[in-house]
């Protein structure tokens, strides 16, 4: 049985791994995830992702899985808020709105790492300054990138989803079992 190294801090992506029956370990990797000056945002969560999955120290034989997930409007990079105010400013940019959401992947085995970017469509309902106020006060937004959680209260937001609903939430299943296959491990079966 190989050993799966989640090489993330996120309980989204634990909760999500651990739907699929997989046991693992955690360990959070420590690198500078500030973009490179013009660097777009499926650029910016490959990178991550991939620098996150050279930074976990893991068995040789392991399955390291990392990831990074970024929310794109028109090419800005909405990463975690720094307070409730940017959360706030994040909210109001996203509402009635179209966005993007990036995840890059990376699986590695050994000195062999796979990869690929995710990207599902958001669309926001108008969010009044009261439901912002109310989301905010929540606490939730403030660790999220783009200031919210499809898969928690700020769900009450999205009016569609068009693509992978688990990339939303930070992690593609279906490609992260894909890419694990592609280097001969299967995580579902």
């Amino acid at each position: 049985m190989t050993l799966v190294v989640l090489g993330s801090a996120s309980p989204r992506r634990s909760d999500l791994l651990g739907q699929l029956g997989v046991e693992f370990t955690v360990v959070s990797p420590d690198i500078d995830e500030t973009p490179l000056p013009g660097e777009t945002p499926v650029d910016y969560v490959r990178r991550l992702a991939i620098a996150k999955s050279h930074a976990v120290q893991a068995d040789a034989d392991a399955l390291v899985i990392t990831a990074d997930t970024t929310v794109d409007l028109g090419g800005e990079i909405l990463s975690k808020p720094d307070d409730a105010e940017h959360a706030k400013a994040m909210l109001r940019k996203l509402s009635a709105r179209t966005h993007r959401v990036h995840t890059g992947v990376a699986v590695r085995r050994g000195h062999i790492v796979v990869h690929d970017v995710v990207t599902s469509l958001v669309t926001f309902a108008p969010l009044t300054p009261a439901s912002i106020e109310w989301y905010v006060g929540t606490g939730e937004p403030l660790d999220k990138a783009g200031a919210y959680a499809v898969q928690g209260a700020g769900g009450v937001f999205v009016q569609r989803v068009r693509g992978s609903v688990s990339n939303v939430v930070g992690l593609p299943l279906h490609t992260l079992v894909r890419l694990a296959g592609e280097l001969g491990v299967s995580l579902v079966g």
